[in-house]
């Protein structure tokens, strides 16, 4: 082994190996320590919220919202059903109000609530906001159930509204059937009446 040789792989084994552990070391503490983040598919937007800064019946009101947003926007979102929201799709009114209140309405009011409680820690939750009788939590779980509240109607008036399509698609199909069947039925006791006919006069 040259002198060369030796001083590469010296180097290697003290000094890139080493350093290459303190900062793998490094990433991994980092990120075993860092806060976990909100996490909610309808809305990216609070992403970059920690799950701790917020209190547990906040992102409980936050969930249930997400999950339902996230049914509304297919379904008021894909208009002609082909399983995507894209450009082929019809944009409608419905659709516009559940993408503003998801990207733009609750982050706002997360962000507003956030600050209050930056301001003096603890003062959101029990400090009641001039000329009003609620707190900035409070404030915000109002909000937050009204967004709920009109999600909940959304959902059963489509409910409502396809199973009236089903009821009408079973009307048709019964009215479409029904029909040719019963012609049929009447067909086959007037040749049963013929038969009886003819054999009672060939007696």
């Amino acid at each position: 082994m040259t002198q060369v040789t030796a001083m590469l792989v010296m180097f290697v084994l003290y000094g890139l190996l080493p350093a290459a552990g303190l900062y793998l070391g490094y990433r991994g503490i980092k990120k075993v320590t860092a806060p976990k983040m909100l996490e909610y598919e309808a809305m990216p937007q609070l992403g970059y919220i920690p799950e701790k800064s917020l209190p547990i019946d906040v992102k409980t009101a936050l969930a249930q919202i997400n999950q339902k947003g996230e049914k509304l926007r297919a379904i008021y979102g894909d208009t002609n059903n082909d399983g995507k929201i894209d450009d082929t799709d019809m944009v409608t009114e419905t659709y516009v109000m559940i993408q503003n209140l998801m990207d733009k309405h609750i982050p706002e009011a997360v962000a507003d609530y956030r600050r209050l409680h930056d301001l003096d820690e603890g003062r959101a939750d029990t400090t009641k906001i001039k000329h009003s009788n609620v707190t900035g939590k409070e404030a915000l779980l109002e909000v937050l159930s009204t967004i709920n509240t009109q999600f909940d109607d959304l959902l059963n008036a489509s409910y409502h509204q396809d199973g009236q399509k089903l009821l009408a698609t079973n009307r048709y199909l019964q009215q479409r059937f029904d029909g040719p069947v019963s012609n049929t039925q009447s067909l086959q006791v007037n040749d049963d009446n013929d038969a009886s006919d003819s054999k009672n006069q060939s007696q």
